[in-house]
């Protein structure tokens, strides 16, 4: 029994084989399925010979699906329900493909179709998301959504090409490099082409790219101030994940020899939804886990599921989507987690941070110089001609009573706002009416109030998150791990191991971001804000939620900052705390700038006592 708890103990222990050999041994052993199928290999459920291999033949292509509408919805936090038009379209294109060509010899290759129909895809897929990436939010899901019911009649108004409703029959074989295929050979490229899609996607979701995505999808704004085209990502992570769509629906006109539009209907789209939610839409493959578990409560597409299949998809998504919010996957990784924690004692390393290295390097800092800037919300004036000069080696503060407009100059500055008047320069840089991406790019960093940090990143992932649209690499580069992706990749680990030293978190490099307490996340943020190596920082309240010796800590570091030469401006509450690190003090009240000078001139200034300082030793007493 102790030698058997061992045995357990070392299967879940953190020398676990590598989690890749998983997927490795499922496709090796559905590459040798029709033979086995042939000898009478039964499985259950799925059933056996024929009919077995043609359920992995249909859970294989809507995996493919779902794969795709994981990274759209799950990783770009974009909810795109048109899944079944897309699907439909490649089908459509390789359907009538193969049977313009029906007489004759041999008939159109696969390796003409499918990458037809992966470009039917990707072009449905930018022309639906184009627009609706635009105006963001339920847009892009009705969009796509329209284009379901869409399907019917597009295939009505051109009967001569798509056999209009009563479909496409028979659908030849196709041949693939110039060879016939027999139904065991599209069976083979049905699987290949799925084990090539997850390959892919999973290269994609574990790089600099799904990375990026996560950032976005935690917040479009904090993606924005690191760099980053909010639009241009969605509409890529829509328009790649639109693709293995294109090539499922490629392949599924030869799963019956037969396309309809019956085939691509409501039900269609709303159980990819469902299969997505059920399995986990932020994991690889639990599309494979959903897809299986809906096949099995009733095929997609039988006609005596059909009247019970909203309830059932309706009850699963309730379900999942509030209560395992991870679907069954993400459930059962975080439970394998919680039990290694708890009961085997994995350890766990201190939350707290470490004593702050003081290698911040060098930056090239440049004058920040806001000018006669004014910016109101309806009829509240936030800011009201406000100018001020952030010099490279010196920390500037920004103080004021709350709602004296302090985090609205830092939105303007960092081009959240457009002020209604008056302009920001960084250098020879305007800013005014830059976007926020653009300003970060010309060497804005920031942070913010409430700390921004994506959930399923590690510490060392959302430092190094900053350097991805400063030092950009390419899509294939990341899929196919070449030489040069693998440098950039080196490079952000080694700047945010570095960095992370910085702030005292390297012995948090590992783990979860979001289990860290709110004032080892701002500290986290600082990290991150750095390794971009920005001309100009803006620190928003950086030390609310900090004890007083990580305060101590905290000031010291913004002072290393400014004297490496980069332009520091703080936002902080704590005025004992800028009385120590800044140069220049400004302070606002009601939107205006009622007091810019060293910390002494604003300590004795008779009107900051009366309207900020005085107010706050009543409060302290």
């Amino acid at each position: 029994m102790r030698e058997g708890s061992r045995t357990f103990r070392a299967l879940l222990s953190h020398r676990r084989p590598p989690a890749v050999l998983a997927p490795l041994a499922l496709a090796a052993f559905l590459l040798v399925l029709p033979p086995l199928a042939d000898g009478g290999l039964a499985l259950p459920t799925l059933g056996t010979g024929p009919s077995l291999v043609h359920e992995v033949e249909i859970i294989a292509l809507y995996s493919m699906v779902v794969v795709g509408l994981n990274l759209t919805y799950g990783y770009a936090g974009e909810l795109a329900l048109g899944q079944a038009a897309i699907f439909a379209g490649g089908a459509y294109a390789t359907g009538i493909l193969a049977m313009a060509t029906i007489y004759h010899h041999p008939v159109l290759d696969l390796a003409i179709t499918l990458p037809v129909s992966a470009l039917v895809a990707a072009l449905v897929g930018f022309i639906s998301g184009a627009p609706g990436l635009r105006v963001a939010g339920w847009a892009l899901a009705y969009i796509s959504f329209f284009l379901v019911l869409l399907i019917p009649d597009m295939a009505s108004a051109f009967p001569a090409a798509t056999g209009g409703l009563i479909g496409l029959t028979p659908i030849p074989n196709p041949s693939f490099l110039g060879i016939q295929l027999d139904s065991n050979g599209v069976y083979w490229a049905m699987i290949g082409c799925a084990i090539v899609v997850f390959a892919v996607f999973r290269n994609l979701i574990r790089s600099r790219h799904g990375e990026a995505l996560q950032v976005l999808r935690q917040s479009p704004i904090m993606a924005s101030s690191l760099g980053i085209s909010v639009y241009r990502l969605k509409l890529m992570a829509y328009v790649i994940g639109a693709i293995p769509a294109g090539i499922a629906g490629g392949l599924y006109c030869y799963l019956n020899n037969f396309l309809s539009p019956g085939l691509f209907d409501i039900y269609t789209a709303i159980g990819f939804i469902a299969a997505s939610v059920l399995g986990g839409s932020r994991t690889i493959y639990g599309g494979i886990v959903g897809v299986v578990i809906l096949q099995e409560i009733g095929p997609l597409h039988t006609s005596s599921f059909t009247q019970y299949a909203l309830p059932v998809y309706g009850a699963l998504l309730v379900t999942f989507g509030v209560v395992l919010t991870g679907g069954l996957t993400g459930s059962l990784g975080t439970a394998i987690d919680l039990f290694r924690r708890r009961f085997l004692r994995d350890k766990q390393p201190s939350l707290e941070p470490q004593e702050f290295s003081g290698d911040v390097g060098h930056f090239e800092g440049a004058e920040l110089v806001v000018t006669g800037v004014s910016k109101s919300f309806g009829g509240n004036q936030a800011l009201s001609d406000v100018s001020l000069t952030a010099t490279p080696g010196k920390v500037t503060a920004i103080i004021g009573p709350n709602g004296s407009g302090k985090t609205s100059l830092l939105n303007i500055v960092s081009g959240f706002y457009r002020p209604d008047k008056g302009t920001v320069r960084l250098g020879d840089q305007d800013l005014t009416l830059k976007a926020p991406s653009k300003v970060a790019l010309a060497g804005v960093a920031r942070t913010f109030q409430t700390p921004s940090i994506p959930a399923g990143l590690t510490c060392l992932q959302v430092v190094s998150s900053a350097r991805y649209a400063r030092d950009t690499s390419g899509l294939m580069a990341a899929i196919l791990r070449l030489p040069s992706y693998r440098r950039k990749v080196r490079r952000d680990i080694e700047e945010g191991e570095r960095l992370l030293g910085v702030v005292g978190l390297s012995h948090l490099a590992k783990a979860q971001a979001t289990t860290l307490p709110l004032g080892t996340r701002r500290l986290l943020e600082v990290a991150r804000a750095l390794v971009a190596r920005p001309a100009a920082i803006l620190l928003d309240e950086p030390a609310s939620g900090l004890s007083m010796d990580e305060v101590r800590r905290l000031s010291r570091l913004i002072c290393q900052i400014a004297a490496a030469g980069a332009t520091v401006v703080v936002i902080e509450h704590n005025f004992q705390m800028m009385l120590e690190v800044a140069d220049v003090i400004n302070v606002l009240r009601e939107g205006r700038l009622i007091a810019t000078g060293s910390p002494t001139e604003i300590r004795s200034n008779p009107v900051v006592i009366e309207s900020y300082l005085g107010e706050e030793t009543e409060e302290d007493t």
